[in-house]
């Protein structure tokens, strides 16, 4: 028997199937296909009817009368007939020193915001994609900014600011903000700058395009959700801040969340104030989120997957 006749009778051995494995589905996928379990979505409505009980609750007490509201709690208004009004409302944006908190808080947290957003933008830009003697040493002195916490700079930039005139004043409060949300912006956008594929920069740079043209038209449209996320994520902050403009705010500069504070009475007294105050000062918020929240759930699954 030849080579040849012995390779063709000798029995053809098959390699055994290899079982294919489960494909691997995005993270995404996964979660959509969660969500819509029933036993998650039945979680999901009782955690979100026991979230909003507190501001309900708050949403009554603010429409109803103060002689009813002193007498029993909110959800009397379920059981009895029904005493909602919006007189609160009327008293309370009709003068006195609501109107004017509420915008000095505008004041103080979009400019804090806005500011905040464009310098960390631009610092985030040029530590991901500038080169400059000691960028890696400057940025860890940035991120190592982010383990100070506030309490820790109130005295020393008050006696700076005393010393530069602005403390007591609006403009001394934006300040402050803007220094401590630094750190973290520019962490945060710096590491959104980096996904951008280097070799989408460096077509734009061989395309004649300066390093200011690329960040403005190329860079900064590609991380828009990312700044979308960092706008809301800082408004929320300072507007809902009370520590801050507690210190540095004068009694002309105060914000709503300060001047709620300092009407707070024992017994809730004056609840046709506090209520509908603090019913406007989460308005703003919740309105904010809703109108970005779309960009907002963007930036936050941004580099969840590849």
């Amino acid at each position: 028997m030849t080579t040849t006749q012995a390779a063709q009778s000798a029995p053809t051995t098959v390699p055994a199937p290899v079982p294919a494995g489960r494909p691997t589905l995005p993270l995404t996928t996964r979660l959509a296909a969660l969500t819509r379990s029933g036993l998650v979505q039945a979680v999901l409505t009782v955690a979100a009817v026991a979230w909003l009980v507190p501001t309900v609750g708050l949403l009554v007490s603010s429409l109803r009368p103060k002689q009813v509201a002193v007498t029993g709690g909110w959800w009397t208004a379920v059981t009895e007939p029904a005493q909602l009004t919006l007189q609160n409302y009327t008293a309370l944006l009709g003068g006195g020193d609501v109107p004017k908190a509420l915008w000095n808080t505008v004041l103080i947290s979009v400019p804090a915001t806005l500011l905040t957003v464009a310098l960390a933008a631009g610092a985030g830009y040029a530590f991901a994609w500038m080169r400059f003697p000691g960028r890696d040493a400057v940025f860890l002195g940035v991120v190592g900014l982010l383990v100070v916490p506030v309490q820790v700079g109130l005295i020393p930039v008050a006696k700076l600011e005393g010393a530069v005139g602005v403390f007591g004043t609006i403009p001394g409060v934006v300040l402050f903000h803007v220094g401590y949300g630094l750190p973290f912006a520019v962490f945060l956008m710096r590491n959104h700058f980096l996904e951008i594929p280097a070799e989408l920069l460096e077509a734009a740079r061989m395309d004649g395009c300066g390093e200011w043209r690329t960040f403005r038209t190329l860079a900064l449209p590609l991380a828009a959700p990312a700044v979308a996320s960092l706008c809301i994520f800082q408004f929320l902050w300072v507007w809902n801040d009370m520590l801050v403009a507690l210190i540095f705010a004068g009694n002309d500069s105060q914000p709503l969340t300060v001047y709620l504070q300092s009407q707070m009475r024992q017994f809730g007294s004056n609840m046709d104030i506090l209520a509908p105050g603090a019913f406007l000062s989460l308005l703003v918020p919740v309105v904010v989120f809703l109108c970005f929240q779309r960009f907002f759930i963007q930036g936050a699954m941004a580099g969840s997957v590849k």
